[in-house]
């Protein structure tokens, strides 16, 4: 199993529709303005948050039970800047649609740029043959609101190749996350 050069990259996406939409270079700056890096690395694909966020709230004291996490922990919000409150999360989903290869598993990890100031964000691995929006979640470590920008570079996919294809894929078992589009709360 090898992690895979922006050249892989550029080629899978194109030719297999991997990744949509899909920036063959790395952006860092707009006609407004420098923007948190997004698009193609050396050895992986940095995404983007789209503008449609799930803030959690406690207003109802709930418990967070991931067998049964009710819809109404969350404020929904759209729009250009996410403000997290402190120690608190947001979900959000990528604006790239990605289709994951038999051979290949995917793994996430947030931007320095926003680890170095308390915010962290998680997402578990792309299963083969995986596909969907990725959603997002992002932590706030910190005592202080922060913010969370949209369309702009919030985590690196690294792709690793294996030999040899898997016996079953996600898409084999049937996985309840499979083509999921906008932000997805858990499921059971």
């Amino acid at each position: 199993m090898g992690l895979k050069s922006d050249r892989w990259i550029r080629e899978r996406a194109l030719r297999d529709r991997m990744i949509e939409p899909f920036e063959p270079g790395q952006v860092r700056e707009r006609p407004d303005g420098k923007v948190v890096s997004f698009g193609t690395s050396s050895y992986g694909y940095d995404v983007r948050c789209a503008d449609e966020f799930k803030i959690f709230t406690n207003i109802n004291s709930a418990v967070v039970d991931p067998k049964s996490f009710s819809p109404t922990s969350f404020v929904d919000f759209q729009g250009p800047v996410c403000i997290i409150p402190p120690n608190s999360f947001a979900l959000a989903r990528t604006v790239e649609y990605f289709r994951i290869p038999r051979s290949v598993l995917t793994i996430c990890l947030g931007k320095s740029t926003y680890a170095r100031c308390g915010i962290i964000v998680n997402v578990t691995p792309l299963e083969p043959e995986w596909e969907g929006h990725v959603t997002l979640e992002f932590s706030n470590t910190t005592p202080l609101p922060a913010k969370v920008y949209a369309n702009e570079g919030v985590a690196q996919m690294l792709f690793l190749e294996a030999d040899d294809p898997c016996e079953t894929s996600y898409r084999d078992r049937g996985g309840k996350y499979q083509g999921q589009r906008g932000v997805t709360l858990p499921k059971t």
